[in-house]
């Protein structure tokens, strides 16, 4: 959590939190005490290289560490990497490493296990994701040990996001060299570098972990955090209340009964982040552009946004964030906004008639009904997906909600088979600090990547490469402009909201981080908990 999750589905943000003033004794007494975080999910796993959910990254953030890290800033500066040189056509990457960094079980961490990590990236035997990333027009970089601390990268043509993506947590090769990384027993006993040792998981209750008392860079103040795994939104509410949290996202609906709390903080900021129903576009519906663009416009996405944010965000109409510096504005971009009459126009020519007895639309006999998954415990989720069904049901299509435990839903979505086992499903996308979005929207990441709806654009994939080649920053911002017309045309997604966060946080908790989408937990190793 302390660290920005590049691939992550719901990213926790925050901004500063002011310490009043509090003697030398009670801050020294800090450190003894553990940090409670809540998970609003049980992780499926602990291996960065493995995990596809917000969930495991956040407990994945403190115990591992890359060779980057993302700054408050959201600029890349060196975590496991001392110093680092590009060459002047940006096809090799040399970086010299830290020498005393050691993994939680006393061996050194080199070069070695660098190359192992990103080699098992590309390995086509290990489950994973993030292989795209290290894959450039269809050719893998290539990793070389020079000498223990010195690690060279080969492109095979200039790569923007790479650093970025070098950012990848690092797995020790001794403990895993040998093992099926897929099924190892390190993937909920994990072993890494960073400022936190993994001491015990309790399934659906809670991780612990305990400080590093030989991390390599500062010494972490806190003891220790435990992660306590409370699924639903009001139990975590009252656990915050009575002291068995000391942080939580609090619902809009529940600002003003914490708003004046004494001991919480509270505060509001914009997140890298935003929701979506994605649409599995072989659908025998979604498959059409007229049909999803009918379901957009039947949906009032100002109205769920003043009714049920109650005003922290905005609507959403591209796949960016307004955060993110490759952003447009919205001028030139179709946004399909709330309109029942030609919503209804639509669907009438794409040959749908009404079934007075159901009040359902049909076609061929056939009615439009579907199912969107929600995850569970998002009360937000659930509530919003209510209004899009009575939305919907105006317009004469029938949408059923059916409400996941968060592992389950997630392996429905990402199973690696061309004909997936859902109509749509209702999440949302942290972002990296970098625009590349290739491992969502390219046609080659289906079924097996991220791209689970299905889309396929021969532009966009153009596109998608060419803002990965190319370097110059205002370039690339035409590029992603042009990519993200297409997407928001094509709309594969029922873009919803960027959401606003508020945050509310126990006065007990001290020495966080600036603000901004980094959050507040991303000097983990400068926090500390005051004496009461």
């Amino acid at each position: 959590m302390n660290r920005i999750s590049l691939y992550a589905v719901l990213l926790l943000m925050a901004v500063l939190l002011m310490s009043c003033g509090v003697s030398d004794n009670k801050k020294n007494a800090a450190g003894k005490e553990f940090l409670k975080l809540r998970l609003n999910a049980e992780p499926a796993l602990l291996n960065p290289i493995l995990s596809t959910d917000v969930y495991s990254s956040e407990v994945e953030g403190l115990i591992f560490n890359g060779l980057f890290r993302i700054n408050s800033d959201l600029q890349i500066e060196p975590d496991l990497v001392k110093n680092y040189n590009i060459s002047s056509d940006y096809l090799e990457y040399t970086f010299y490493l830290k020498e005393n960094v050691r993994w939680h079980d006393g061996h050194k961490f080199t070069a070695h296990d660098v190359k192992f990590t990103f080699d098992k990236i590309l390995d086509p035997s290990t489950n994973t994701v993030r292989r795209s990333g290290f894959i450039i027009d269809g050719k893998p970089v290539k990793f070389y040990v020079v000498d223990d601390y010195t690690l060279k990268a080969v492109l095979p043509e200039p790569f923007s996001p790479f650093l970025v993506r070098v950012s990848m947590q690092i797995l020790p090769k001794h403990i895993l060299m040998k093992e099926d990384i897929n099924r190892a027993q390190f993937n909920r006993q994990p072993v890494g570098t960073g400022p936190f040792v993994f001491k015990g998981w309790k399934a659906g209750q809670f991780i612990k972990l305990e400080r590093n008392e030989d991390y390599f860079g500062e010494k972490p103040r806190l003891k220790g955090v435990v992660f306590k795994i409370i699924p639903d939104t009001n139990t975590a509410l009252i656990a915050l209340e009575k002291g068995e949290i000391d942080y939580s996202l609090i619902p809009a609906k529940d600002f003003k009964r914490f708003q004046h709390k004494d001991d919480l903080n509270i505060f509001r900021y914009q997140q890298l982040q935003y929701s979506y129903i994605g649409f599995n576009m072989k659908n025998q519906f979604f498959s059409q552009l007229d049909i999803r663009k009918a379901v957009a416009m039947a949906v009032n996405k100002e109205a769920m946004v003043d009714s049920v944010l109650k005003g922290f965000g905005k609507p959403a109409y591209l796949p960016v964030s307004p955060v993110l510096w490759a952003c447009p504005d919205d001028k030139h971009i179709e946004k399909y906004s709330y309109n029942y009459e030609k919503s209804r126009q639509l669907l009438n020519r794409s040959g749908f008639v009404m079934n007075k007895k159901t009040e359902v639309l049909e076609k061929n006999g056939i009615p439009f009904e579907f199912t969107v998954l929600v995850g569970k415990g998002s009360k937000t989720g659930e509530k919003c997906a209510q209004i899009i069904q009575r939305y919907l049901a105006k317009a004469g299509i029938k949408m059923n909600i059916r409400v996941m435990e968060w592992r389950s839903l997630l392996k429905i979505v990402q199973e690696p088979v061309k004909d997936k086992k859902f109509d749509a499903v209702m999440m949302g996308w942290s972002l990296s600090i970098d625009p590349d979005c290739y491992s969502i929207w390219h046609s080659t990441q289906y079924p097996q990547g991220f791209n689970y709806t299905g889309y396929i654009n021969k532009e966009v994939d153009q596109l998608l490469q060419d803002g990965r080649r190319e370097v110059n920053i205002e370039k690339r911002k035409e590029i992603y402009k042009k990519l993200y017309i297409n997407i928001a045309r094509d709309i594969p997604y029922l873009f919803l909201f960027y959401p606003d966060s508020i945050l509310a946080v126990n006065k007990r908790v001290a020495g966080l981080s600036e603000p901004g989408p980094a959050g507040v937990l991303n000097k983990i190793e400068q926090v500390y908990l005051i004496e009461k």
